[in-house]
């Protein structure tokens, strides 16, 4: 799936990005604990959370993730946006809740790929 597909069926809103909605991504996990997703969550390229603080893009960059979406209408502010463009890694927003946002994307067939 792409980012550009993935912005879509989240009826999502670019922040940072156009120019990475072709990146495919295979796999994603939604957290609000990066220490979680630090310590549990292998080849993941979308990270889903409600979380708004630099460690989110830190994480992402750390885990070589591909897009973040901030779900339930979170909004970055602009020393992360910087922060994601300087790692250029796409920031999406949704108004969706995590769950109903993680359900959407694996009917559409994106997976977890968590090292359990």
């Amino acid at each position: 799936m792409k980012v550009k597909e993935l912005t879509e069926i989240l009826e999502g809103s670019v922040i940072y990005g156009e120019d990475f909605l072709e990146r495919e991504v295979f796999t994603a996990c939604g957290s609000d604990m990066m220490s979680d997703v630090l310590a549990y969550v292998k080849e993941q390229a979308v990270l889903l959370t409600g979380l708004v603080n630099p460690q989110v893009v830190r994480t992402a960059e750390m885990m070589d993730m591909k897009c973040i979406v901030f779900v339930r209408g979170k909004k970055p502010d602009i020393a992360m946006i910087d922060l994601a463009q300087e790692r250029e890694i796409p920031l999406i927003g949704t108004n969706m809740e995590m769950f109903t946002a993680c359900g959407k994307l694996y009917a559409a067939g994106l997976r977890g790929g968590s090292g359990r």
